[in-house]
């Protein structure tokens, strides 16, 4: 397979993390964000929205991270990434689409691109603009995971799940966009322990042969 995606961005971070929790080895095709790469014919043709990450896994291209690490969780359920049980599932679903619904889509380049271009937002707005529906969605978080009484040293439980997966990235970009992460001591406390597995650790961004 092989995995078209940028060191930097949030999503691909995310299925990286996915895909070495599931053990699966991809060929990495990097597409530089940077120089506007994912906006040439050549990678339109691999996703016509123009996006990271995709897929290729030899009989289609996958697209939409959601859509890909809902993919993988099917296609090779083990080790499992949602708990057992359509309440636990729930619940780890609903920790991860408040970084995937609603931190990572109004922090992601194109926005800030936007912002910085129309709007002549400098790094200081930037960093505020990020910083507050961060620390909003980190709050919320954070308040979710003081109130489960089996919580473990990840998100749900003593496993990593896709709580885990969509949270990490949004830690490393909270970092870049200098958020001061003291505020959430359990969040920290997941982004310690996950750091020290090597899915997470060989996914993060600076670990890939584009940084």
């Amino acid at each position: 397979m092989k995995l078209y995606n940028f060191f930097r961005s949030g999503t691909s971070h995310r299925l990286r993390i996915a895909l070495n929790l599931k053990g699966i080895a991809t060929d990495y095709v990097a597409v530089d964000l940077r120089v506007e790469e994912h906006l040439k014919d050549a990678f339109k043709s691999v996703n016509p929205q123009q996006l990271v990450p995709a897929l290729d896994t030899g009989e289609q291209v996958l697209i939409q991270s959601p859509a890909i690490i809902e993919w993988l969780e099917e296609k090779y359920p083990t080790p499992a990434l949602l708990p057992a049980g359509a309440n636990a599932r729930a619940h780890v679903r609903a920790l991860a689409a408040i970084v995937g619904c609603d931190i990572h889509p109004i922090n992601n380049r194109r926005i800030l691109e936007t912002l910085r271009k129309q709007f002549g937002a400098n790094e200081e707005a930037i960093n505020a603009w990020c910083g507050t529906w961060i620390s909003a969605g980190f709050d919320a978080y954070e308040a979710l995971m003081a109130t489960d009484s089996q919580r473990g040293r990840f998100s749900f439980g003593d496993a990593p799940s896709i709580a885990d997966v969509y949270l990490i990235p949004q830690v490393e970009s909270a970092r870049r966009f200098k958020v001061d992460m003291a505020r959430w001591p359990l969040i920290s406390a997941v982004d310690k322990a996950c750091g020290e597995l090597d899915a997470f650790k060989l996914a993060a961004p600076m670990a890939q042969p584009d940084a």
